[in-house]
């Protein structure tokens, strides 16, 4: 994927996005937020598409403003509130993280890189997005729609590889604006873009601002090459009968009984296999007299 950069190329394709962005950004609550609210939306916004998680967030910023709110919480009602979002673990490191952040930043999320990433749950792309998106510091934000852009646009594929590279976190790095504010909002324009006209399936090249510069476009579309793997069914899979074991668990006050369990989930091995994943997890606790229950 591998392309000669060129200064003049480069500033167009950020001038041109930014004046779209400038059109067309949509009014996200979490970007008009406190630093707490940007790191909300990022453990959210992984794997959830925008619309589920703006109830959530809103009703979650809404209960806990602040880390010490969080962290003062019971994990399980965490868990509760993450309703239906999928991946509970995630609310679980949510919870962790208030707490580290009350514990050993006074309350604050942190803004430096090294101090991100040692966070429960927060890898080098979630640091870098609250570095841009709650402090508007320069960081190379590469998620998904980022890179299937600069994929397109920069170097002419359809698709950006299956892990990103040292190559291609070099040639964004040399893409992004060098000035902390242009490069936060950049980052910020690109992923809208992505993800409104420049999709995975179905991009909206008709629409597209960058269309007559689109490398590409230029070369003709050319297809991604065949994926070697697929996503895993989730119908009758081990992380379905997990969800269908918490759903019970989050829609009780209290303990349920071995039954209750038994009950969500028809496949005694695979029940078992689920309930015992989440036991070692954390994500559920045994309770007096044989009983679940979500953590305390």
């Amino acid at each position: 994927m591998a392309t000669a950069p060129r200064a003049s190329d480069d500033a167009a394709l950020v001038s041109t996005l930014l004046r779209w962005f400038d059109r067309h950004e949509r009014p996200l609550p979490w970007r008009s937020t406190t630093p707490w609210g940007v790191l909300v939306s990022e453990f959210m916004l992984q794997q959830t598409p925008v619309d589920r998680v703006l109830p959530v967030w809103q009703a979650w910023m809404d209960r806990w403003p602040t880390p010490a709110d969080l962290a003062a919480a019971p994990t399980g009602d965490a868990l509760r509130a993450w309703g239906r979002l999928g991946y509970p673990r995630r609310a679980q490191r949510l919870h962790l993280t208030a707490r580290v952040i009350v514990d050993e930043h006074g309350g604050q999320v942190p803004s430096d890189a090294e101090s991100l990433r040692a966070l429960p749950g927060v890898g080098e792309y979630t640091a870098a997005a609250v570095q841009a998106f709650a402090f508007q510091r320069r960081a190379v934000v590469l998620d998904t729609n980022v890179r299937r852009v600069v994929a397109r646009s920069v170097h002419g594929v359809a698709q950006p590889t299956a892990h990103l590279t040292a190559a291609e976190r070099t040639r964004a790095d040399a893409l992004w604006p060098r000035t902390h504010q242009r490069s936060a909002r950049w980052s910020a324009a690109v992923m809208e873009f992505g993800a409104l006209v420049c999709t995975a399936r179905a991009p909206a090249c008709a629409e597209c601002p960058v269309r007559a510069t689109c490398r590409w476009t230029l070369a003709g579309q050319p297809a991604a090459p065949s994926p070697t793997r697929r996503q895993a069914e989730y119908t009758g899979s081990d992380r379905q009968a997990r969800g269908r074991i918490m759903a019970v668990l989050r829609d009780s006050a209290g303990s349920v009984p071995p039954s209750a369990i038994e009950a969500a989930w028809p496949d005694a091995a695979q029940r078992d296999r689920a309930l015992a994943a989440l036991l070692d997890e954390g994500l559920v606790r045994r309770a007096p007299r044989g009983r679940f229950a979500l953590p305390d």
